[in-house]
């Protein structure tokens, strides 16, 4: 502490707050966010303080309280042996986009409440979307060649969830409804979906994401390399160059890969005279 004309005292956590937010946004940002339990008397008293500190200026444009989060639909305390940390969760083996997905299941504005049954439900509906993403051909070639096409595009629905108070709960829906009924027009918006809500990261990650079986798909070489003759064969297509797709289905049939197009759209399952030797064409 200091001196000061009112006696030896120290900044208390609502100008140190102020202080921060001057000192590295400014004096006028857009979003300000925090537990709901933050808004009287932290939140108003920060409000006052910036206000009559930088009068020409508006401080936060919004403001966005969350709720509580519960465990099991009780309070997280320590007293009741319920408290943990996404540290935790993720040391004990509960993959990062579980969580995420888990939370972003409710409104920020509503309780959230962790429990083992929706963490899997989760792990179950996200693997089932990444199989899906990954039997389509999905990959970083497949997202390079949507972009360059100019269809990797948000789903309006979708969007306009979140631009609804960031109606996270409302967006997953959205992709709940898409998943049941994938297409040409709603698989590429589906999947930057999933990027959007940080569900997916890194494309080349899909098939670990989907926990593909190995002895099913033989390897991630022969993975991948399906993977990218369904690129290459989709921007032909696009490009109305069917004599090139054509011929690249004929070296998926040659090694007996199973090719189905539904809507525009292509999956694929190894056939009964599946040859992995024989995608060697593909270099």
């Amino acid at each position: 502490g200091w001196e000061s004309p009112w006696g030896k005292g120290r900044p208390g956590w609502h100008i140190e707050c102020s202080a921060m937010s001057y000192e590295l946004l400014g004096g006028s940002f857009d979003i300000h966010g925090g537990g709901l339990d933050l808004q009287f008397p932290h939140h108003e008293n920060e409000l006052a303080q910036s206000a009559c500190a930088h009068p020409n200026e508006t401080f936060a444009q919004i403001w966005m309280h969350n709720e509580m989060l519960q465990v099991e639909g009780k309070k997280m305390s320590k007293s009741l042996g319920n408290f943990f940390t996404v540290r935790d969760l993720l040391d004990q083996g509960v993959p990062g986009e579980v969580i995420r997905f888990v939370l972003l299941g409710t409104h920020y504005s509503k309780p959230m409440d962790w429990t083992a049954d929706k963490a899997a439900q989760a792990g179950a509906t996200l693997q089932g979307w990444y199989q899906l993403l990954h039997q389509h051909g999905f990959g970083p070639d497949m997202v390079s060649t949507l972009q360059r096409a100019g269809i990797w595009t948000l789903d309006e629905a979708f969007l306009g969830a979140l631009a609804n108070d960031l109606n996270t709960a409302g967006a997953i829906a959205r992709l709940h409804a898409i998943s049941g009924k994938p297409t040409a027009a709603t698989l590429a918006p589906f999947a930057f979906g999933m990027e959007m809500l940080g569900l997916v990261s890194d494309w080349s990650a899909l098939p670990a994401l989907a926990s593909i079986d190995e002895g099913t798909r033989q390897s991630a070489t022969v993975d991948a390399a399906v993977a990218t003759l369904l690129s290459q064969r989709q921007e032909a297509r696009a490009n109305r160059n069917f004599a090139e797709a054509d011929r690249i289905r004929g070296i998926l049939t040659e090694a007996g890969v199973q090719v189905t197009d539904v809507g525009g759209v292509a999956s694929w399952r190894p056939g009964p005279d599946f040859d992995a030797t024989k995608l060697d064409a593909l270099k």
